[in-house]
Formats: structure tokens, C-alpha cells, sequence
């Protein structure tokens, strides 16, 4: 949501590259898509004021300089004791604060009222007692044909005004390139012992499978990166709280997790690989559905169907919020009242000030 609010500042009130109205369209398409909603809008804009090489280095000025500062915090962490490490485990706690926040705040707006709040609080079930990639799109799916069919009549087809330069014929090769490598990565990572497929793998399916963006992504990661033991339950932690204090989208954190996680290809090359195949859906589905936005968003039925995954991705967060961020990071009664604190202050300062006030306490204290 900073993001977006950075955004309109300088593309509607300073720029005037693009009006109110047509901001606030993007900002729709962004929420109905899975993947990066405020790298979405960038690029959407980027493409909207200057074509297809617009939108391209829109996501590049928005994403490099945070992916290169975490890419290079990782390779420092390779070779560095993690392990009982002050500053970490005060990063630890950072990321649980600011995941609770986002829970909250995503409640708030997204799984208001009773049956919202009935889907979130059954997703959250779902993902605690059968966790796994299967389970949470079990969830998202189900949970989206409830919404169709539950709030079908609380959804009014939205205005269009923005055009794009994206031919009809590039919208169905960018939708039939985004399947195909959604059901080709997997099989080919299955049948051939190479890591690099399993990397674009797993990074590929957590930017073509998470709705909501930023902190939704964290449950997929860990299911991708953490659960092969490719990067250790901490050094993810301890990344996922250095990437709340970078500039940019927090999906620069599969940077850092393709740099540090092991065998190889890691280093400078597992963070090229990952961050390229986190972000190539947005790519993907936005030329797939810019062109097509006007009869996509004329359904009410999308919209609807919109309304109830947003209230499942509530529930999948908090279910991470309990495992694996608040068991890993929290170990007895002064880890729980710091959490507590820098929530607190999150209220008050900016998320980069908390996080370096947690891992210089941490280094300090413990």
C-alpha cells in the first residue's frame, strides 16, 4: 500500500502522466491478478506511457536496487555464523511484527463481515492442519467459487477508460506461454535432476499462484524454499525481516533466497534466476490481460470471485503469522513482549526504521 500511495503521488498529482480515474483502474486490475500488485501497476503504467519497453524498465528502475542490496546481504550470509547470531534473531522478531501487522490491516479490509470472516478463519484451518502448496490452492480456488457464488450481487462492473498498446494476438501468446510453463516447470523439474529447473519451478509458481502480493508470498516461499532444505528456517526469517527495511517491491526477498539457498546455482546467479521467475507471470498475465481488461472486468462474477480469495489470502497469512513465523522466531515471554513493542512502533515509524531498531537491539542485547 506505500507503493501504491508513492505512486499516485508522483504518476497522477506531480507527473500527470495518467488521471485519477485510470490509477485507481490499475490499482483493480492489480488486486484481481495474482503477483506483485504494486510491481503490477508500475509496469501497467510503464507500458501505458511508453509500450512494451516502457513497462520493462519501470519494473527494472522499481526492482533492481533493492534485489541487488539483498542479493549481496546473501552472499555475505553464506559464509557468515547465522546461528545464534543477536542482529538475526532481532530481525526474526521484525518480520513477526510486521506480519502481524499486515494480517491485521489485511482483516481489516479484506475479510470484513461474517462470511468473509468465516472463509479466512476455515483457510487459516486448511493451511495449519494440511500445509502445503496443494492446500493453499485448494483454498484460493475454493474459496473463490464461494465468493462467486456468495457476493455475486455486493460487485458492480467497473467503468474502463485506460487503453493499452498490446495486440489481441500478444494477450493470447502471453496467456498460453503463462500455462504452459505453470504445468511444463513442474513435470520438467520431476523427471530431470536438475536444481536450476526446481528453481525456476518454485520461484515461477509462487509469482503465478499468490493473490494479495507482498507478505502473501511468504507461505509459498517457505513451502518452496525452506521445506527442501535448501535455506534454513532462520536465514529465511532473517532475510524476510531485511527486506522489509529495502526500498521497492518485497519480492526482491526471492533475490536473497536464490543467493544464500544451497546446491547451487546460487550466488549472483540463483538470484538472477529466481528474481526473473518470481516476476515473469506479472509479465505474463499483464500482457495476457490488458487487452482484454474492458470484458474482464465487466463480470461481476470476477469481481466476486475476487471478493472471496482476497478473504482466503487473509486467512493463509495468519496461518504463516502462527508457522512458521511466530513458533521459529519466538522462544519465551521477552521474544513475545518484543514483538509486541516493535508492533507498537510500527504505528508510529516507518517499517526501514523498525526493522534496523530490531537487528541493533538484537545485536546489542543477545
Amino acid at each position: 500500500m506505500a507503493h501504491l500511495g508513492y505512486f499516485h503521488d508522483e504518476y497522477v498529482t506531480r507527473r500527470k502522466w495518467i488521471g485519477a480515474q485510470e490509477f485507481g483502474e490499475l490499482v483493480a486490475l492489480s488486486n484481481i491478478l495474482p503477483g506483485p500488485s504494486s510491481s503490477q501497476v508500475g509496469i501497467a503504467v510503464g507500458v501505458h506511457r511508453a509500450g512494451k519497453l516502457g513497462g520493462l524498465a519501470a519494473w527494472v528502475g522499481f526492482t533492481l536496487p533493492s534485489a541487488v542490496i539483498l542479493t549481496a546481504l546473501a552472499i555475505w550470509a553464506r559464509n557468515a555464523d547465522l546461528a545464534g547470531a543477536g542482529w538475526v534473531h532481532g530481525l526474526e522478531l521484525a518480520a513477526a511484527a510486521v506480519v502481524l501487522t499486515a494480517v491485521i490491516a489485511m482483516a481489516r479490509t479484506l475479510a470484513r463481515g461474517v462470511i468473509k470472516t468465516t472463509i479466512a478463519v476455515a483457510a487459516t484451518a486448511v493451511a495449519l492442519f494440511s500445509p502445503g502448496t496443494f492446500g493453499q490452492l485448494a483454498t484460493i480456488l475454493v474459496a473463490g467459487i464461494l465468493g462467486a457464488l456468495l457476493f455475486r450481487d455486493r460487485a458492480p462492473p467497473l467503468p474502463l477508460t485506460l487503453r493499452f498498446p498490446i495486440g489481441r494476438r500478444t494477450a493470447i501468446v502471453c496467456a498460453q506461454c503463462f500455462v504452459i510453463l505453470l504445468v511444463a516447470l513442474p513435470f520438467a523439474a520431476s523427471r530431470f535432476s536438475s536444481h536450476t529447473v526446481s528453481l525456476m519451478d518454485a520461484f515461477y509458481g509462487a509469482g503465478a499462484l499468490v493473490f494479495g502480493g507482498g507478505h502473501v508470498v511468504l507461505p509459498l516461499l517457505n513451502e518452496a524454499v525452506v521445506v527442501p532444505g535448501w535455506v534454513s528456517q532462520q536465514a529465511f526469517l532473517a532475510g524476510y525481516g531485511a527486506a522489509q527495511a529495502m526500498p521497492g517491491p518485497l519480492f526482491t526477498f526471492s533475490a536473497y533466497l536464490g543467493a544464500i539457498e544451497d546446491p547451487s546455482p546460487n550466488g549472483v546467479a540463483g538470484a538472477a534466476i529466481a528474481l526473473v521467475a518470481i516476476f515473469v507471470p506479472s509479465f505474463l498475465l499483464l500482457g495476457a490481460a490488458l487487452p482484454l481488461w474492458s470484458a474482464a472486468r465487466e463480470r461481476v462474477e470476477i469481481q466476486a470471485a475476487v471478493a472471496g480469495v482476497g478473504a482466503a489470502v487473509v486467512g493463509l497469512l495468519a496461518a504463516a503469522l502462527w508457522d512458521p513465523v511466530l513458533s521459529t522466531s519466538v522462544q519465551d515471554e521477552r521474544d513475545a513482549l518484543a514483538v509486541v513493542v516493535l508492533f507498537l512502533l510500527l504505528r508510529a515509524l516507518p517499517v526501514w526504521a523498525v526493522v534496523g531498531i530490531a537487528a541493533i537491539a538484537g545485536a546489542v542485547l543477545l
